[in-house]
């Protein structure tokens, strides 16, 4: 098959692998396709049926720590029995503020099972974008792990929290057989729920599919981050679209996945895909890019999650005569370019890559049940790929005030109809639901979700991934909203003006941060300025680049020309101008020389 085609061919070619895989589609449609909202099909429901079926086997791999399914569902059963009797009903949230490890997922397992949402917040906010996330769903209570307490307690007193005990400490260890000491002011979790029934819960009024199960945070066009619910129909999908459609997962499988759990990414697709087989999630804390294979071989792993950022680390780790001795040969995310697909096929020995597309908050989701290589496969949702202004996520409106589809084989605006069976779910703010909705885009009365991303049809259906538009960029596999560093930017006091973008650096995945700014002469500091982003943006969204200069070139109804600012990169095309970079390893900006320049395109530097 061509790089960037998928022809009958191809497709006729795949069909023997499906046919193998006939029982576990059939099956796992019944859960893609599910309609009916009033269903009691939930996330809880799902892992008690794994408990019933599987209950000696193990759910959950962590570090020396092997949980059975039986363990697990006792445990989150305990947790929802404690939320009961702390008065958390069905409707209700609380915050989750933990790193990579098998307490989160009791805990959501355990709030879903009575109705109650987590808000999975991202382990690297910290200051102002951390207090902002958790305020935007007004939780009940905080469930703080002991690695996150400082960065939790630097915004304590401005998050608001609905209950007499609202936080609730999680040691940094295995809390199912030891408690550790609550810090004051916390409750002790573990040892609060230890004393309660392992029993399943009895309600009278239980969760439904269509019920938000958790919020997920996502970075827009407004700036700081939106709340996004995510219903149990997203994991009861991703259950039957992943788990058993394209993986066909089975109790003898074990899926690694060091993806972040904040991420649904992480927790939906990952975790729905070992649901669905009964399988073993092993999870590790932070990706290591050295220590992947060898987890791979400890866990006995036989799939794993993905970002396409995590295979480009993967390949630049010295070759090995190692690299295929392991049981691994499926593989499931999103961004595997298609320049090192097959590299990275023949290599590690992959024999099914099921790249998908999907987002948060959205209403489209493509899947690449066919395991063709280079696309994201297909979607049944209602989507198009329309026309647009090039910088922007604006879609083009022609003389008839509608849209107009892209020509076959050309980039496009991916958008989504939204109807009763694709909803778009939108965020807690109306103002940033509205504003992803396109309105009256080819009739009277329609409305499409604006996905913001570009994609382009390779044949017989399937679509490949072109670029993130807009004022967005993704980085370190982070979708990183301009409007948000540039706010954080404006607080320091040491700049008049700042505008960021994303930039691209050769053999890179994604789009390094950039920040033109204009200083305020009178106190500006470059490392003072690295000290205050680094307090109050994650590491991801930190600009890699910074261009100072005098002036900012704006157009007549002054807008900034961000078209021709991002185009001119990191290059040291203005003599009155200096650049800086934030290089690999460093802990401050350094003056870029055309020697550095000349490096850092040449791919001297592991970005």
């Amino acid at each position: 098959m061509s790089q960037d085609k998928v022809t009958g061919m191809d497709l006729m070619r795949s069909l023997p692998g499906v046919f193998k895989r006939l029982p576990a589609i059939a099956k796992g449609y019944y859960y893609y396709s599910v309609k009916d909202a009033r269903k009691p099909l939930t996330l809880g429901t799902l892992v008690e049926k794994n408990a019933e079926k599987y209950r000696e086997k193990t759910a959950i791999l962590f570090e020396d720590r092997s949980i059975t399914w039986g363990e697990f569902n006792a445990w989150s059963n305990r947790i929802a029995a404690y939320l009961q009797a702390q008065g958390l009903k069905k409707g209700d949230s609380i915050a989750v503020l933990l790193e990579n490890r098998p307490e989160i997922l009791a805990v959501v397992s355990g709030a879903a099972k009575i109705g109650v949402a987590c808000a999975m917040l991202n382990s690297s906010q910290r200051g102002k974008v951390l207090e902002h996330s958790i305020n935007l769903v007004k939780p009940k209570m905080i469930v703080v792990g002991e690695e996150l307490v400082p960065a939790f307690d630097d915004i304590k007193a401005g998050v608001q929290l609905d209950h007499p005990t609202p936080h609730l400490f999680l040691a940094d260890t295995n809390t199912l057989n030891a408690f550790g000491d609550a810090p004051t002011g916390y409750a002790n979790l573990a040892q609060q729920v230890s004393t309660f029934n392992s029993n399943n819960p009895e309600l009278s009024d239980p969760p439904r599919t269509g019920d938000t199960a958790i919020y997920l945070f996502t970075s827009g066009t407004t700036g700081l981050p939106k709340a996004a619910p995510g219903s149990h129909t997203k994991f009861v999908k991703a259950y039957g679209g992943f788990g058993m459609m394209a993986l066909s997962m089975t109790p003898d499988d074990v899926f690694y996945c060091t993806l972040p759990l904040y991420h649904g990414t992480g927790l939906v697709v990952c975790w729905s895909t070992a649901l669905a087989g009964g399988s073993a999630f092993a999870l590790r804390r932070k990706f290591s890019a050295s220590a992947f294979w060898d987890d791979v071989r400890r866990y006995d792993a036989t799939a794993f999650g993905y970002i396409g950022e995590l295979c480009r680390y993967l390949l630049n780790q010295p070759p090995s005569d190692q690299d295929s001795n392991h049981r691994l040969t499926k593989m499931l995310g999103n961004g595997l370019r298609p320049s090192i697909w097959n590299e990275f096929k023949d290599r590690f020995g992959i024999e099914t890559v099921s790249e998908l597309y999907a987002s948060s908050e959205g209403n489209v989701g493509f899947s690449n049940f066919f395991n063709m290589d280079n696309t994201v496969g297909l979607s049944t949702a209602p989507y198009k790929l329309v026309k647009f202004h090039d910088g922007t996520r604006d879609p083009i409106r022609n003389a008839k005030g509608t849209l107009e589809e892209a020509e076959k084989g050309e980039p496009g605006l991916l958008i989504s109809e939204n109807t009763k069976k694709w909803a778009f779910e939108g965020y807690t703010q109306k103002e940033a639901t509205e504003k992803s909705l396109i309105r009256d885009a080819f009739k009277k009365g329609d409305a499409w979700f604006n996905t913001g991303d570009v994609l382009k049809s390779i044949g017989c259906g399937h679509l490949q991934f072109v670029d993130r538009m807009g004022d967005t960029f993704r980085w370190k596999g982070e979708n990183v909203s301009t409007n948000e560093v540039e706010n954080i930017i404006d607080g320091s006091g040491m700049v008049e003006e700042a505008i960021v973008y994303g930039v691209e650096i050769p053999k890179t995945n994604g789009k390094a941060g950039m920040v033109t700014l204009v200083p305020d002469m009178s106190n500006f500091d470059i490392a003072k300025l690295l000290d205050y982003m680094r307090a109050n943006l994650p590491a991801y969204a930190v600009p890699v680049f910074v261009r100072v200069t005098d002036a900012i070139e704006k157009t007549g109804t002054f807008k900034y020309r961000k078209v021709d600012i991002q185009k001119a990169g990191y290059s040291l095309n203005r003599s009155d101008e200096a650049i800086y970079a934030w290089l690999p390893k460093t802990e401050g900006y350094t003056l870029l020389t055309p020697e550095l320049v000349a490096d850092i395109d040449g791919g001297q530097f592991s970005f």
